[in-house]
């Protein structure tokens, strides 16, 4: 009569699913450690998918579109009608993290730096005194794009946010969290050598020698920094944590466990019951804004493209309309040494599965998806036949926060949708933990969602 969440690790204990979990687990943290950006991300799933015969002509059952670099959608033809509803698993590639500014270089003290603006929500504590990578583009006048990437190899050098000395930091101590680390302090320590000696004395010498360095290393000079896209990220690759590695630790779970593991599940599917649909979108982090983001009509015209190839005598709102679809994003864990944040009976435990969040939003479900019993219903039935691990939680006490995804802005197109996707510890932060028990059970889960 009573319900509780399986554990994975009981579930999958066999040699054969500990091998493809482990499998799994090691082509995860190698996608996780290359792609740090959302750029890198979207790139690295057009490869995989075109190698498996994806690309952009609507006339073959496999259809690939990418858009501006930085969001993409994959669609794979079934045997039944568009008109019957689709299959939509959505993703976001982009993370929280330092942009550098547009105008970022200049020199205090003997030492070049950046300025930087952060991007989505962080907690600014965590960004100093850590070792940090550039990865970015630069697009120069003539269309020539420069792709940005140091800080990740071991001979490169790494760059970081120097942070303030205890002795000296009675004051700042003192203040709240949310005063005692500013924004404009967030400044990326790039330099410290002047420019070799010249006949006229320069007046920024260790700012030109950083400018100088770039120019030699990538032929760019400062005011291509005006059209520049380049990110301050944690440096190094993701890695096995504890003892036993069952816990993966690295940056960008949220929300690229759900792009990776919605990405292998879609790969897997042949000759659908239903036209299948990829999604990965950017700028979730800061609302899903701008043409790359969620609230874009980039899928509208994508899936207006298909039709009119496959389908045309089919209205896009009918499609929507009968359609399934999974915002597949993380979750916040329960925290072993925070959990008075969380309402236990809502909230969820690594290793016990991928976590449904009927709503997300804040304080009285305000900006929610809120998803319909009927739609949960079912989906409960597809996982419980396929017997995978699953639980329900909210994000954390009712008045405690909150937080968004991409699940509103699908919904109002009438389709069925919820959030589902793996539990996080330290979302958000410079290096995210997540279980691979958890990352192998979302893919069977997204699997099933693909197929039913």
């Amino acid at each position: 009569m009573e319900f509780e969440a399986k554990n994975c690790w009981k579930v999958y204990g066999s040699k054969k699913h500990r091998a493809a979990m482990d499998r799994l687990a090691d082509r995860y943290i190698d996608f996780l450690s290359w792609c740090k950006t959302e750029r890198q991300s979207i790139e690295w799933l057009k490869a995989q998918a075109a190698a498996r015969g994806f690309d952009q002509g609507t006339g073959k059952d496999r259809f690939l579109k990418m858009h501006k670099g930085k969001s993409i959608i994959m669609a794979r033809k079934g045997k039944r009608p568009m008109a019957r509803g689709l299959r939509i698993l959505g993703a976001h590639a982009d993370t929280p993290r330092l942009d550098l500014k547009q105008r970022p270089l200049y020199e205090e003290c003997q030492v070049s730096l950046a300025k930087t603006h952060y991007y989505g929500g962080i907690r600014k504590h965590q960004w100093f005194a850590r070792p940090l990578a550039l990865h970015g583009v630069v697009v120069k006048t003539d269309g020539t794009r420069v792709d940005i990437r140091i800080g990740e190899d071991p001979k490169d050098p790494v760059f970081t946010v120097a942070d303030l000395l205890p002795h000296l930091a009675y004051k700042q101590v003192e203040k709240k969290l949310s005063e005692a680390f500013e924004a404009e302090k967030l400044n990326v320590v790039l330099g410290h050598v002047p420019m070799a000696a010249s006949a006229k004395k320069e007046q920024n010498p260790i700012k030109l020698g950083v400018l100088g360095i770039l120019n030699q290393r990538f032929a760019i000079v400062e005011e291509d920094l005006y059209s520049a896209e380049i990110q301050a990220v944690p440096a190094g690759p993701a890695r096995y944590v504890g003892l036993d590695m069952g816990l993966i630790g690295g940056y960008g779970h949220d929300d690229r466990a759900c792009t990776f593991a919605g990405f292998e599940a879609f790969i897997r599917q042949e000759n659908p019951e239903y036209t299948q649909v990829l999604v990965i979108w950017d700028k979730e982090e800061i609302g899903s804004e701008g043409s790359s983001g969620a609230k874009s009509l980039f899928m509208e015209y994508c899936l207006e493209e298909l039709l009119d190839a496959w389908e045309p005598q089919t209205r896009l709102r009918t499609v929507f309309e009968n359609t399934r679809a999974v915002s597949a994003d993380v979750h916040a864990a329960m925290d072993p040494d925070y959990q008075d944040v969380h309402e236990k009976l809502n909230a969820s435990l690594l290793g016990h599965g991928p976590v449904f969040c009927k709503f997300t939003g804040h304080r009285g479900k305000v900006g929610a998806n809120d998803a319909h019993a009927e739609y949960v219903g079912w989906l409960r039935a597809v996982l419980n036949k396929a017997k995978i691990p699953w639980q329900m939680a909210e994000t954390g006490k009712v008045d405690m926060g909150g937080g968004g995804t991409v699940a509103k802005f699908l919904a109002v197109y009438g389709m069925d949708i919820i959030d589902f996707g793996p539990g996080v510890l330290g979302m958000h932060s410079p290096f995210e933990i997540c279980s691979k028990a958890d990352l192998y059970a979302s893919l069977l889960a997204y699997e099933q969602f693909f197929k039913n």
